[in-house]
């Protein structure tokens, strides 16, 4: 047994946070869950705190969620464990890395700019620009820029009429001023979650919808399957998950009529779809190449 001290930054009892805590338990006998709205950090001393409890002697942390929903709070969150990494405790993966992937533009533009093949997508504030971007796809995905599990997101259809269309723009503008839009694509009701360690593929698994819903998230009744990905798409998955760096991670990726594109990188991957898609117990895994790497 490892006499590592390694905490979980993620939702105390939630499964995903609570299988990783309990792995890392069996394998060092230290178990430490942090919610982060209840981490302190002093910038004159240097303490790290929840609550009467001192943090800096930990030896790693391990994020498994930084929030419940995203938003730009969820970055200040991110900022203070890079003061921890500058104390001396590594973070899994890096701070600097997960920043660039909790707002969704950034990391679009991130894969953009590496020519990695992505829905067409049009950004702007301007709703008349909305509406001929929704005309011209047919059917357009409006996404917030901090969601996750397509929370917040709506279709918009040319078939509505100009009014509808309008109404229904300036109603995802009033939360949403940078409208983010994606072309609604056919995706035959699933798409795939392609798994990374270290950088390294370690197997992937299906989203399967089991209702009419546009998207397969398991919050809209979708169901995970297993899935033999071809050579070229984890290839690409690959390429994309390489511009971040990151310790584990899920590219979301698609098949389409015109061949794979990639709908984001994860900051923090996930553990159901890899155990119940993929039959991996990417909890231990994850456990097993933190120890090793801070030993």
């Amino acid at each position: 047994m490892s006499n590592t001290k390694i905490a979980v930054v993620g939702i105390p009892g939630k499964w995903s946070t609570e299988v990783l805590a309990d792995v890392l338990e069996e394998k060092t006998g230290f178990r430490l869950v942090i919610d982060m709205k209840d981490l302190s950090i002093n910038l004159t001393t240097g303490q790290i705190s929840v609550g009467e409890k001192s943090l800096n002697d930990l030896d790693g942390i391990i994020v498994k969620k930084i929030s419940q929903t995203y938003s730009p709070n969820t970055q200040d969150r991110i900022d203070l464990l890079r003061f921890a990494e500058n104390q001396g405790i590594r973070v899994f993966s890096k701070p600097e890395k997960m920043i660039r992937m909790i707002d969704r533009l950034s990391c679009t533009m991130t894969l953009r700019n590496a020519d990695i093949p992505m829905p067409d997508t049009v950004v702007t504030e301007d709703v008349s620009a909305a509406f001929s971007t929704v005309t011209e796809y047919g059917a357009a995905v409006f996404k917030p820029l901090y969601s996750t599990k397509a929370q917040g997101m709506c279709v918009i259809s040319a078939n509505d009429s100009e009014d509808n269309i309008i109404e229904q723009i300036e109603a995802f503008k009033k939360t949403n001023p940078m409208m983010y839009i994606q072309r609604k694509l056919d995706l035959k009701g699933q798409d795939y979650g392609m798994i990374f360690l270290g950088g390294r593929y370690i197997g992937a698994y299906a989203r399967v919808s089991q209702t009419d819903a546009w998207n397969t998230t398991i919050d809209s009744g979708g169901k995970y399957a297993a899935y033999e990905p071809s050579q070229e798409n984890i290839a690409l998955a690959e390429k994309a998950q390489s511009l971040f760096e990151l310790d584990f991670t899920t590219v979301d990726i698609a098949e389409t009529n015109h061949g794979p594109i990639i709908f984001e990188v994860s900051a923090f991957g996930g553990f159901k779809g890899a155990l119940e898609g993929a039959g991996l117990n990417a909890a231990e895994l994850y456990a097993d190449y933190v120890i090793a790497e801070l030993n």
